[in-house]
């Protein structure tokens, strides 16, 4: 073996920040450093001096003269890295040699990014990638990637200046095949702002396998052709254009390189310890070399928190490459907006633009000064066009980039400032806001019906998991339905455009209305009954399917840990019917607020009676599809209970009690059906699974209040033919809502001629006692009860009956028949108690749960609030809080603030929270404030 010429340990903790060692070709300049001395625009310096042209992300080009001693380039923007690629091994070539600006480092979501100009550069090279043939993807995307980018050129959609913009510009390899099909999609980008298409180009190129990737050409072992790439990530290893490894950062152990030989070195854990270095042959020493540094500043960037150390140089000989990343890394950039984000100059670009699309006869865009941000008088000067002082014309909608998410101190004021304008340009009709609901629901719907005709799809297709048949079935039915609500949701967009009169007409009059969408639509909507009435079997035969194949079970079961799935995957294939009742409400709401002379009373009035219609013909369906629903999901979660769905069963409640044992209360998850009694314990596996310890049939079984025979408060006695147990609940509300239920459910079984015996398992309902048992697991119980609910880590630990375990509460199934009537969705202003900003979130209320996304284009939630156990109120005068439509949830120590947009749609949050969250506290003396393990221990 020789000498290895170059290596890297990737660590896994952080650099220490020391003085930065020079390295040709990082242009990531620590603050204070300047290029005044390196890089003097419009003139020329002698001696080591070279002009060299560089060609801006927007084409235009500008001549520098650098001193060869001190390569740099300065980049006009704050965060996430732009530079010219290795300008130092450049220098040997031509001297009209081009150097093209481009994006260094591609985050995971560019979106996330705070400034509007550096998503406009990360956009300019989305279209550079795209032109290249870099950023691969279907014509389809290509197409409405394109069309994004007109939209952010010449804004709304028009028949003559879209095929002129398209005659003069190329934006895809294969423009003139698909040019009709950027124009139809152009036309439904209606009052979208140039920052919104940047952000929807984003959006659609991150999602893309070939986002952010450079091919390095090389060959394995075996000689076989294959590219390398580095990602925020790791390594990447692609055959053609398909990705067929990743090697995560967390994986490697160090990169190295030996003349033509890149190696990658493995933990043992990985490959074994036998198997820990993969080696693969590139072109050339240089271009091999190349590779590993560009490896080194990834994973410099996007994994330490300070600058690695420099290498020390050796004082007599050098082994190896001394080369290290010596710019910012991207948590250092984090902190540095954070620090500096009050300091930023606003940057406007509408007109610029426009002047860029639509030159003059005697300009071009290379000679345009205001078009480049490289002519500046200093090093750290932008053009005029980029120091305006506001972010978006009067009149405009807010752009859904100022992300709540990463925006601190330094955006509240200007957020807050944006929100009170908007609402000031914003109709102040209450229709209008009703009408609001009905488009902010139906994008969280169609994000809903994605999971399945999208996401689902992909996921049973790649493993070719699902049965032909079964597939021809579920997707012949749900597509259809897809694809009309995208339609709908098309005009809904459209209507709210107008009626704000946010788009280039600002034509209002006889826009002020929705009766006549929702009309035409809910006519239409007649169509699909068909479709709807067949979600019963769809239903069935998937549940049926997934028992009977284990690769369809086991797809099925892997898609519900992903974020995309953020509820119970069946529960998405009754968002059809269920959207019904939701169009009947919203529509129910205006005709009450319309007087019957309005000219949009009517048809409203008719809308209404078409979608009540078809609920009405549908609502016995829901019924049954929703306890099957639950039915299923309560299969999934419980261990040690067969056949849950055995016909004629109900669902009744769910939730926590505590069950008197010899080693006193034990925290139980009870189960109310229409034919027995189940109470489990949650297990300490990866699953977040219940064991069923106690069936006890309804048939034959009393119910008794026994607080004064045991002392215990909230408790009652259950007798049955098989054993009698004492339970307590969290409070007296708690206790009437178990007593009630449990007697009704008994009184149903009476008048029923089957026995619940049939459905009883074996092995349960032999057992005497239970009490031994629990006692040896009680342990276990109560090492699983300290684990919160907001740590744990598993998808579904959100689902109702984790949340009732946690919360000490319970869900009947008229409470989920109520949360799904009051499904809600839109932006809200959230601000924590001891936080000064509001932030600004899209957030959708259903199953009892709030889910925050950063926009409503977003594919998961963020984050999740469970409601059970809240309260909501308004905010007290010790809260200092001055703002209209604001409301407070609490639980325990936690609060929380959030803002609505107008008096309607406050009034509505109050509403759905209400009917999921507690208006009565549901902790009492049974349970201190230490939580469920202190009772357990004694």
């Amino acid at each position: 073996m020789g000498e290895i010429e170059g290596s890297y340990r990737v660590l896994q903790t952080p650099g220490t920040r020391l003085g930065a060692q020079f390295n040709a070709g990082i242009s990531t300049l620590e603050p204070g450093q300047s290029l005044s001395g390196n890089v003097i625009s419009g003139s020329r310096s002698h001696g080591r001096g070279l002009q060299i042209r560089v060609q801006g992300l927007d084409d235009s080009q500008e001549f520098f003269d650098i001193d060869v001693t001190q390569i740099s380039a300065e980049i006009p923007t704050n965060e996430m890295c732009l530079c010219t690629h290795d300008l130092f091994s450049c220098f040997s070539g031509p001297a009209n040699t081009l150097f093209r600006l481009s994006v260094k480092f591609f985050p995971p979501d560019p979106g996330q990014l705070q400034e509007e100009y550096t998503r406009y550069l990360f956009s300019l090279q989305m279209k550079r990638d795209l032109m290249d043939g870099r950023l691969v993807c279907t014509e389809n995307t290509g197409a409405l990637l394109a069309s994004h980018l007109v939209q952010s050129e010449i804004g709304d959609y028009d028949d003559v200046a879209d095929r002129d913009f398209l005659r003069i510009n190329k934006l895809l390899p294969y423009q003139e095949k698909v040019q009709e099909r950027i124009m139809e999609l152009h036309r439904r980008h209606l009052g979208q702002t140039p920052a919104e298409s940047d952000f929807q180009i984003l959006e659609i190129a991150r999602k893309l396998e070939m986002y952010g990737v450079r091919f390095h050409p090389a060959a394995d072992r075996e000689g076989t052709k294959i590219n390398l790439a580095v990602a925020h990530m790791g390594l990447q290893v692609f055959q053609g254009h398909t990705k067929i490894n990743t090697f995560n950062w967390s994986k490697i152990r160090k990169l190295s390189f030996k003349r033509k030989r890149f190696l990658i070195k493995l933990h043992p854990e990985v490959h074994g310890p036998h198997q820990d270095t993969l080696e693969f042959m590139m072109a050339s020493r240089d271009q091999c070399k190349i590779f590993w540094k560009i490896c080194v500043e990834y994973h410099s960037f996007f994994r330490l928190f300070d600058q690695p150390q420099p290498k020390s140089k050796a004082i007599l000989f050098t082994r190896g490459s001394s080369f290290r990343y010596s710019g910012r890394t991207q948590k250092q950039l984090v902190e540095y907006v954070k620090e500096n984000g009050a300091k930023r100059t606003p940057y406007q670009r509408l007109i610029e633009r426009l002047a860029f699309v639509f030159p003059s006869s005697t300009d071009s865009v290379v000679d345009s000064p205001q078009l480049s941000p490289f002519a500046s008088k200093g090093p750290l000067c932008l053009s005029p066009s980029f120091q305006m002082s506001t972010l978006s014309l009067p009149g405009q909608a807010p752009s859904p980039l100022q992300s709540p998410i990463l925006s601190e101190v330094g955006s509240t004021a200007r957020l807050e400032e944006e929100e009170e304008g908007r609402r000031k340009r914003y109709p102040t009709d209450k229709a209008y806001f009703i009408a609001k609901e009905i488009l902010t629901t139906e994008r969280t719907y169609l994000k809903d019906l994605e999971v399945i005709t999208v996401w689902f799809r992909s996921a049973v297709i790649k493993e070719n998991a699902m049965p032909e048949g079964l597939m021809t079935l579920l997707f012949s039915n749900i597509d259809p339905i897809y694809e009309f609500h995208r339609g709908f949701l098309k005009e809904l967009d459209q209507r709210l455009a107008l009626w704000e009169g946010r788009s280039n007409a600002h034509v209002k009059g006889d826009y002020q209305r929705i009766g006549d969408v929702m009309l035409k639509n809910m006519c239409a909507l007649k169509e699909f009954t068909n479709y709807l009435q067949k979600h019963d079997e769809v239903l069935t035969e998937l549940e049926k399917a997934s028992k009977r194949l284990k690769k369809l079970e086991t797809v099925y079961k892997e898609f519900e840990l992903q974020k995309v799935c953020y509820l119970p995957l069946n529960t998405f294939l009754l968002k059809p019917i269920q959207r019904l009742m939701h169009y009947k409400l919203i529509l129910e709401r205006l005709c009450k607020h319309y007087s019957p002379a309005h000219r949009d009373h009517d048809d409203c009035k008719e809308a209404l009676k078409e979608v009540a219609e078809i609920a009405t013909q549908l609502q016995s369906s829901l019924i049954r599809l929703e306890n099957f629903q639950k039915l299923t999901e309560l299969q999934r979660d419980l261990i040690g209970i067969e056949n849950l769905t055995a016909p004629g069963r109900e669902f009744i409640r769910e939730g926590c009690l505590y069950k008197l044992t010899k080693k006193g209360l034990q925290q139980r998850m009870f189960f109310l059906f229409s034919d027995m009694l189940l109470y489990t314990s949650k297990g300490v596996t990866a699953t977040n699974q219940f064991k069923v310890h106690g069936q006890l049939p309804l048939h034959g079984m009393i119910v008794e209040e026994s607080e004064n025979e045991w002392s215990v408060p909230h408790c009652f006695t259950i007798y049955s033919a098989q054993r009698t147990i004492v339970v307590a609940a969290s409070s007296k509300v708690e206790m009437g809502k178990w007593i009630e239920d449990l007697n009704m459910a008994i009184d149903m079984s009476k008048k029923s001629q089957e026995k619940s015996s049939i459905f009883l398992d074996a092995g349960l309902g032999d057992r005497s006692s239970d009490e031994v048992s629990l006692e040896q697991e009680s342990e276990d119980d109560m090492n699983s009860s300290r684990t919160s609910l907001d740590k744990q880590t598993h998808h579904r630990a959100n689902t109702t009956m984790h949340v009732c375990w946690h919360r000490n509460t319970s869900v009947s199934m008229s409470d989920h028949s109520l949360a799904v009537e009051n499904q809600l969705s839109g932006y809200l202003l959230r601000k924590f108690k001891n936080s000064n900003g509001w932030q600004k979130l899209w957030v959708v209320f259903t199953n009892f749960c709030l889910f925050f996304y950063k926009t409503h284009q977003d594919d998961f939630p963020l984050a999740s609030l469970p409601l059970l156990g809240y309260t909501v109120s308004t905010p007290e005068e010790s809260d200092s809080i001055h703002k209209e439509y604001v409301f407070k949830l609490q639980f325990k120590s936690h609060v929380y603030f959030f803002r609505a947009e107008s008096e309607y749609t406050f009034e509505r949050w109050m509403e759905v929270i209400k009917s999921a969250a507690s208006t009565t506290g549901r902790m009492s003396l049974l349970i201190p404030k230490g939580g469920p393990m202190e009772i357990n221990g004694n």
